[in-house]
């Protein structure tokens, strides 16, 4: 996965086969990646790069994360289930997501017309950092995850994200699949073949 931002502005994540190319979801989306960008490295927060993604960071703790998918680019709170949502404009990434929240873009024209709104969210997000506020408890998910599954969630937020936003079917073949396998490498492995594919937004046997 790519570690510099300036790699990731020019040739995308480095999840799948379509890096570097024209057809990268980070190349297609480059001009709202770039307005949301600038917004974000006016404020206090640190840039990172982090699971392939750029990540704003307070004091060492994650706040937000700028996540693209195939058909929009996000602010991804850590702790979005705390702001106070008084414009109604974030959304929870899936059916089963419980602290995370996107605030979801299609065009650089509306990050421009919504720029003070933006900086007003983020400003939130950074209070909340900066109080240290604790986030509730997440409600035990109705799958039995394997532990490799639940390693890369904890490891790759975009990633937990893509799977949270699929479908419960789409869900349920994934883990079934991944549990299936015996050995934890076994496991991993196939883990890592599907996740551009879920990525994607894409069941297991779709093509």
């Amino acid at each position: 996965m790519t570690t510099d931002i300036t790699t990731y502005l020019a040739s995308g994540c480095g999840r799948c086969q379509l890096f570097d190319t024209p057809q990268c979801k980070t190349v297609t989306w480059s001009a709202e990646v770039r307005a949301l960008r600038a917004i974000l490295i006016s404020t206090e927060l640190t840039e990172e790069m982090k699971w392939g993604s750029p990540t704003y960071t307070l004091n060492g703790k994650n706040v937000i994360m700028l996540a693209v998918f195939k058909p929009y680019v996000s602010l991804s709170f850590f702790k979005g289930v705390l702001l106070d949502d008084h414009h109604g404009v974030l959304q929870a990434p899936g059916a089963n997501s419980q602290v995370w929240r996107q605030w979801r873009f299609t065009s650089a024209e509306d990050i421009r017309d919504a720029e003070s709104l933006i900086r007003e969210y983020l400003r939130s997000a950074i209070a909340i950092e900066r109080a240290g506020t604790p986030v509730p408890l997440p409600a035990r998910h109705e799958l039995e995850f394997p532990p490799e599954l639940e390693s890369v969630f904890e490891n790759d937020p975009a990633f937990k994200a893509a799977f949270d936003a699929l479908t419960p079917g789409r869900q349920r073949g994934y883990n079934l699949y991944f549990t299936g396998a015996k050995q934890p490498a076994t496991r991993y492995a196939r883990i890592e073949k599907c996740m551009p594919a879920i990525m994607e937004g894409k069941g297991l046997h779709d093509r």
